[in-house]
């Protein structure tokens, strides 16, 4: 089983919603997508979306894309991003996802060969354009990572325990303290945390790397040139 990973799909949701405003480089970026997924993705294999799936404001308008997704192979493992508005109770959702996916929140998933958790995450406070509000939801997501770190401890067994973030845990100038995401994701032993959230010029703030135990992996898939990241723990890309 190879574990892949790609972020910030922004997929339609029912309107005309073309993402080449942003940059020629996204014309057509989902057919790309699609076209890198079915030549790689067995399945058997695992994908995780760490969020920013679609554009759409209700689940009903989710729905087409998520179907779309659904028809790539391998088991898909979906994580809410800040833009995904639809995504309001996880109970209609899992009533409503497609056999091959998953949505993870406030919990954990069994793969059997490793245990999967996550959560949105938030802004990184960072000295004074740090708001109050901003540091409210930061520590509201730390222990939301917290309890699906909780969860996939219970489930592991020794066996790997891989994270799916949004927004980054860490950034440049968090490496030399750490943040209350890294901090946990360290103190669980997990062995590899993907996230997503930054686009163009902001890739270049992203950390890709080892740090205190952990890898971390910036997958949104405009940093990826539209190719999903092989994260396995074997990859020859680690």
């Amino acid at each position: 089983m190879s574990i892949f990973a790609i972020g910030d799909l922004h997929l339609p949701g029912g309107d005309k919603k073309p993402m080449d405003v942003f940059g020629s480089h996204w014309e057509h970026h989902f057919e790309r997508i699609c076209a890198d997924w079915r030549s790689r993705v067995k399945p058997e294999d695992i994908v995780l979306i760490p969020g920013d799936i679609s554009w759409a404001m209700q689940l009903g308008d989710a729905l087409s894309d998520l179907r779309d997704i659904a028809k790539l192979p391998g088991t898909i493992l979906l994580l809410r991003g800040n833009h995904d508005f639809w995504w309001s109770s996880l109970s209609q959702l899992r009533a409503c996802l497609p056999e091959n996916m998953h949505a993870v929140q406030n919990d954990a998933f069994d793969a059997g060969t490793c245990v999967f958790c996550g959560t949105r995450g938030w802004t990184i406070p960072l000295g004074q354009n740090a708001t109050a509000q901003d540091e409210k939801l930061y520590r509201r997501e730390a222990m939301r990572l917290e309890m699906s770190l909780k969860d996939a401890a219970r489930m592991a067994d020794g066996r790997p325990i891989f994270a799916m973030m949004h927004y980054p845990p860490l950034l440049p100038e968090t490496l030399r303290q750490g943040t209350e995401f890294t901090r946990l994701l360290s103190e669980y032993g997990v062995k590899r945390c993907v996230y997503g959230h930054l686009h163009g010029q902001s890739v270049q703030r992203g950390f890709s790397g080892n740090y205190r135990g952990v890898r971390y992996d910036l997958v949104s898939c405009d940093a990826l040139g539209f190719a999903l990241k092989d994260v396995s723990l074997e990859s020859a890309e680690s």
